[in-house]
This record gives C-alpha cells, sequence and structure tokens, in this order.
C-alpha cells in the first residue's frame, strides 16, 4: 500500500473528525515514528484551528475525493435552505452510517462512532457542524434549539445502532464484540442497553 505524501497547500479532511472541517496543510516535515518514515504536519482545519498530525497515525484523505461529499459552510448557501431543510441536515444519520452498499460492520463502526459526540460544550457545536457544514453553527441555531435537535438524534442514533448490532449479531458476533469493545463509552452503553432487551 503506498503511503500518501502531502504537500504544502494540499487540502485535507480527517476523516474520523469530519466536523473539523477541510484543512489545508501549511508545513511539512519528514519525521520517523517506530522506524517508519512519515510526516509531521501542520494542518490549518476551518472548524478546528491549527493541528500538528503525524501523517502516519492520521486517517487523511484528499478534500476533493472524500467518499461523502463534505457539506459546503457557504454562507450563501446555508441561508438559502429553510430551516426544515437544516433540521433534517442536523437530525440525519450521516451516510457513512447508513449506506446500505457499505457492510454491516462498516456502517455499525461509524454509527457507533457518532457516540463521541455529546451535548456538552464544544463536542455539541462539532456535532451540529459535522451535521450542517457549517463552521458556526450558532449563526443560524440557538444552543437550546442545538441541545433539542442533538437528542432527537441521539434517540434516532440508537435505534440505528440497535438495529445494525442485531444484523450484525446473527452474522458475526466476534465482529459485534470487537466493534463493541473500541467504541466510545456512550456506544458501548447504548449496545448493553441494546443486548439486555434480546
Amino acid at each position: 500500500m503506498a503511503v500518501q505524501v502531502w504537500s504544502f497547500g494540499d487540502r485535507v479532511i480527517h476523516a474520523d473528525r469530519p466536523e473539523w472541517g477541510v484543512g489545508q496543510v501549511t508545513t511539512v516535515d519528514p519525521i520517523v515514528i517506530d522506524g517508519q518514515s512519515t510526516q509531521r504536519l501542520t494542518i490549518r482545519f476551518e472548524r478546528a484551528g491549527v493541528k500538528k498530525i503525524a501523517s502516519l497515525r492520521a486517517n487523511l484523505k484528499p478534500a476533493e475525493e472524500t467518499a461523502e461529499p463534505v457539506k459546503s459552510s457557504d454562507p450563501a448557501e446555508a441561508e438559502a435552505l429553510s430551516d426544515q431543510e437544516m433540521v433534517d441536515r442536523l437530525v440525519a444519520i450521516p451516510e457513512s452510517a447508513s449506506d446500505p452498499f457499505r457492510s454491516i460492520e462498516h456502517r455499525l463502526e461509524s454509527s457507533l462512532g457518532l457516540y463521541r459526540f455529546s451535548d456538552a460544550g464544544g463536542s455539541l457545536l462539532d456535532w451540529a457542524a459535522m451535521q450542517t457544514g457549517l463552521v458556526d453553527p450558532l449563526t443560524r441555531f440557538r444552543r437550546h434549539d442545538l441541545e433539542a435537535h442533538f437528542a432527537r438524534f441521539r434517540r434516532k442514533l440508537d435505534v440505528h445502532t440497535g438495529n445494525l448490532a442485531s444484523e450484525l449479531a446473527r452474522v458475526d458476533r466476534q465482529a459485534l464484540n470487537r466493534l463493541a469493545a473500541s467504541a466510545p463509552d456512550d456506544g458501548q452503553r447504548a449496545l448493553r442497553r441494546f443486548l439486555a432487551r434480546r
């Protein structure tokens, strides 16, 4: 497998943190980690600011090649969407977790990854930015409204995750156990609630 080499100015997405938005590489330094040559990148992300990342350990993708298009953070486009369209974006299960052409295991892994968000502090804003593509969701929503939409999203996510876990348990119980062990705490609790009802 070829290692991606990044250059100054490259536009990237951190696939494990899409809420950070598109980032632009501002410095590239060659380094060695665990005997492997890699790069230490300084990247300025739209929402997360400046991050220093070892390319060997980060799931970086070229911004133009991401499987799930990054929702626009263009204020003009966001203004063109109705309030209901924005709410629909907020509470929707992302394509990475719901695409029927992805394996059950991959959909469940993506679903469990969504449990990293909470309704507290910056996590709520990161979730809203990921869902809508807005750089600053507070330009369009009040915090109280975001909390209510997050609660609705979490209920949908719980049902969706339970359904996927049920499907995966029928075909590959070991994969379900492996995903459960690596899930965020809230994802593990959701799976335990689901498994207790079975």
